[in-house]
């Protein structure tokens, strides 16, 4: 017992500490090669040790710009950027006000960027640093979007043809507005007056038809976009079950989850929820009770990697895959630490791909590359990901980039 003792104490006491990095600044810059990007840059005191994470909101970029340099940036001067767990919970904590999807981007972004640092200081990946790849790569999907059920399937064919294996089919409802002429393959029905009835009748039928189109083999799924009453969702997830979706994503709002218990008592249709949430107790009921068989948090919404492998984890025990989103409307950075988790968790499920104005790759390097219907990322070290600041300030802001308010036929409000 001495000599193991003993054995034990020469090797503790020549264990090699893990130098301070303290971070000496935290830069906000905001950008729109294409779109707007809100981007943080932490600094350490290590020469040309630096992590860039991504802190962007649709619609309240500068809502999170300030929050960044006006209340979190101060309190983080001087700390170290080793301690990634404590900082997030002291952001998170320390507001006393907790959650809520501007302080959640911003606490991201912080994230991600020591993330990042980690990875460099490391000289690793950060799938590396979260476990290790457990896949090659990140299955995605292509949204293939189309005024009718023949321009979605050809969409579909020509996605496929790039390697992608799953899909996405929103199409324009008949009776509402049309496409217009420079539909591209990203084009969605977003911008439209709605109308619940003819939307009830459309999604199966346009289900019906890409499946007598393209037979079985391919996978498509369909985004509701939290538009439906929970007894219609019902209706919509047990009339498209013949037809096999992949998954049917936010059939309802968010705010009332427990509803989605009607729709699991009516349908074995597959379920995806949780784009609009920003931590892991939004989620949490709805994996614990298996009402939902994808989850759809966005890594830039959520407070960054450290809540998103929590969230995971939790679904893990309970038979729940995810499925992280990933629209254009988040930054490349974003996208590569969707990957890099992607790779790491043992339930991912699919990954959403997007495609991002031609200006991003001015600004932006190492975003994951995409080939054999699988995403990507580098062996570099952290996220992978730069940014070319003089680039960037070339793309100014541009106010005025919000999502759209959807609207009834009669004029009325309804969700977008």
């Amino acid at each position: 017992m001495l000599i193991i003792i003993y054995i034990f104490h020469q090797y503790t006491s020549e264990t090699r500490e893990i130098p301070l990095m303290k971070i000496t600044d935290i830069q906000i810059v905001v950008t729109c090669p294409g779109r707007n990007y809100v981007l943080v840059k932490v600094v350490t005191d290590q020469p040309g040790l630096y992590g860039w994470g991504d802190a962007t909101l649709n619609g309240r970029e500068l809502a999170v710009a300030s929050a960044l340099r006006d209340h979190i940036a101060p309190l983080l001067i001087g700390r170290d950027a080793g301690r990634i767990e404590d900082t997030w919970q002291s952001i998170f904590r320390g507001t006393y006000w907790r959650g809520g999807p501007v302080l959640m981007t911003a606490l991201a972004g912080i994230d991600l960027a020591l993330w990042d640092i980690k990875g460099k200081q490391a000289g690793l990946p950060v799938y590396a640093l979260l476990g290790g790849p457990t896949r090659a790569g990140a299955l995605a999907y292509r949204h293939c979007d189309g005024r009718d059920a023949a321009e979605i399937a050809d969409n579909i064919r020509a996605a496929h043809a790039l390697g992608y294996t799953v899909f996405r089919a929103q199409v324009d409802v008949p009776g509402e507005a049309q496409f217009p002429d420079t539909t591209w393959i990203d084009s969605t029905t977003y911008y439209q007056p709605f109308e619940d009835a003819p939307y009830l009748r459309a999604i199966p039928r346009l289900f019906e038809a890409l499946r007598h189109e393209l037979g079985e083999t391919p996978e498509i799924l369909h985004d509701v976009h939290e538009r439906l009453t929970p007894i219609q969702a019902a209706r919509l997830a047990h009339d498209l079950e013949p037809y096999r979706p992949f998954f049917l994503e936010d059939p309802i709002r968010p705010e009332h989850k427990e509803s989605l218990n009607i729709v699991r008592q009516h349908s074995t249709t597959p379920l995806a929820m949780g784009e609009l949430f920003n931590h892991r107790w939004e989620c949490l009921p709805l994996i614990t009770q298996q009402l939902i068989d994808y989850v759809r948090v966005d890594i830039a919404h959520i407070g960054g990697i450290s809540e998103a492998r929590k969230i995971a984890a939790i679904a893990e025990a309970y038979h729940v895959k995810m499925a992280f989103h990933g629209p254009p409307d988040v930054a490349p950075i974003t996208h590569a630490a969707n990957v890099h988790t992607d790779m790491a968790i043992p339930n991912f499920g699919v990954q959403e791909s997007s495609i991002f104005p031609e200006e991003v790759a001015d600004v932006f390097r190492g975003t994951p590359t995409f080939a054999d219907g699988l995403l990507r990322v580098s062996d570099a070290p952290g996220l992978g990901t730069d940014v070319n600041e003089a680039a960037a300030a070339r793309y100014p802001f541009q106010p005025g980039g919000y999502l759209p308010t959807l609207r009834r036929p009669d004029g009325s409000v309804q969700d977008w």
